[in-house]
């Protein structure tokens, strides 16, 4: 069972739960990540969440996302999820939106989260688990921003406010995704 960090409005730790449990029509704020992923190219890794999962189903999003276990550092868990969701390898991964929070709703499922958004140079080509994500592909920055500018892109409501607040930062990973 996959249990969540339950968070207070001012992002401290308040108890956990039963990821299966939380997510629904309203959910209580809890810690989550999001990951960018960059090849030596400098090409963004994009997925497609797979059509099982109960939140954003076929949503096209960054690299990955997850939630912290209890007492997991976030780091922690972002390489694991990476190796567990896509059979990748984080060679550089920091933390570049310590702060980033957002709420998100679709057919009646919530998301609530503090969500500290990183950046990572990836080793390998992707290998995604079906029942985590329904496909990947290799995007320029430029073409992902312009998906988060487009409304009809299909792009995840926290990628979509994630992305100005990349574009501002002088990030040697994102500006090899920038060229």
């Amino acid at each position: 069972m996959e249990q969540v960090v339950l968070l207070d409005d001012d992002g401290n730790p308040i108890g956990v739960a039963d990821k299966a449990t939380v997510h629904g029509p309203t959910t209580p704020r809890h810690l989550a990540f999001s990951c960018y992923g960059v090849d030596e190219a400098g090409r963004l890794l994009v997925t497609r969440r797979a059509r099982s999962k109960t939140a954003f189903p076929l949503v096209w999003t960054n690299t990955c996302c997850g939630h912290p276990a209890p007492g997991e550092h976030l780091a922690d868990a972002v390489r694991r999820r990476l190796a567990d969701e896509l059979g990748l390898r984080a060679v550089e991964l920091r933390m570049v939106l310590p702060a980033f929070s957002y709420r998100a709703s679709q057919d009646g499922v919530e998301e609530n989260e503090l969500c500290p958004v990183f950046v990572a140079r990836l080793a390998g080509e992707p290998d995604p688990r079906p029942d985590e994500v329904e496909d990947v592909a290799w995007w320029s920055w430029a073409q992902f921003r312009a998906a988060a500018d487009d409304p009809a892109s299909g792009l995840s409501p926290w990628a979509r406010l994630q992305v100005p607040l990349l574009a501002a930062l002088d990030d040697p990973l994102l500006a090899g995704a920038r060229r």
